[in-house]
């Protein structure tokens, strides 16, 4: 039998934290003196709180190292275990490398000193024959799934010159899921409609816009810059926001060098 100091050193885990695992359940001492109230442990549970220690540090739960130590001679249930934790931890380096990605971009622009401010010009989009794809999809970042269909069912499209791809977005509030959206591109040409791609000769618009170069971070920036530009100089929306892509991942899989532009039908 080893005293609890000596168990303590052996498996170099504090007599503080031994005392907590007594009293959670976790890890009871082989012996407990009735009269002094001093802890003895097995020699083979030495094992055991090693066990505990490499659970820790795949990051369990006490409460659910408790239910993994009493299965944990059942591979196939312990695999579970692990491979379930895998799982969240994979998700978690997915969500931090993406703050990490914000946090770098952001300490760029300071690097860089750029000051996030966005010119905004009125202008008009004139008439123009397009392809359309309208679609729900479950959220924002499915737009492809419009590209994608207008590049599937017509592989024989010829872009007007100058060529605009845009996105329109339907809805008169934010959703977190099933997003209505109608992507355009100009054509030259006549076409048939297909399944999903409807051609329109779509009318005339007049817009307040302002180019965004770089990454989509800045573009609730832009939009901000733009809906406070149409209130400041005696316009109203009139109609749905939409963003051209002058530059996008189509064309480049550097962020840096997209090119889009935010546009507000106004009157």
């Amino acid at each position: 039998m080893l005293k609890i100091g000596e168990f303590s050193k052996l498996s170099r885990v504090s007599i503080r934290m031994l005392r907590h695992y007594d009293d959670i359940g976790l890890l009871k001492p082989a012996e407990t003196d009735d009269f002094t109230g001093y802890r003895y442990y097995r020699e083979d549970q030495l094992f055991t709180v090693g066990r505990i220690t490499s659970l820790k540090d795949m990051g369990f739960a006490l409460a659910d190292i408790i239910k993994i130590l009493d299965s944990y001679d059942d591979k196939d249930k312990l695999d579970a275990f692990l491979s379930e934790r895998q799982k969240e931890l994979t998700k978690l380096s997915e969500e931090t490398e993406y703050r990490l990605m914000l946090l770098e971009t952001a300490r760029k622009r300071l690097r860089k000193e750029q000051n996030m401010s966005f010119d905004v010009t009125v202008k008009t989009i004139p008439e123009r024959y397009a392809a359309t794809v309208q679609m729900v999809v479950p959220h924002y970042e499915d737009e492809g799934r419009l590209w994608g269909t207008m590049m599937g069912e017509c592989k024989t499209l010829v872009p007007a010159d100058p060529c605009l791809a845009a996105a329109e977005f339907l809805d008169d509030e934010y959703k977190e899921e099933n997003v209505e959206i109608i992507a355009w591109m100009t054509v030259n040409g006549k076409y048939a409609d297909t399944e999903h791609v409807k051609f329109k000769t779509l009318p005339a618009v007049k817009v307040a816009s302002c180019i965004v170069k770089g990454s989509y971070d800045q573009m609730g920036e832009a939009y901000a810059t733009v809906v406070s530009w149409i209130k400041e100089n005696g316009y109203r929306m009139n109609g749905h926001m939409f963003n051209i892509y002058h530059v996008s991942p189509a064309q480049t899989q550097n962020p840096d060098e997209y090119v889009t532009e935010a546009c507000f039908p106004v009157e």
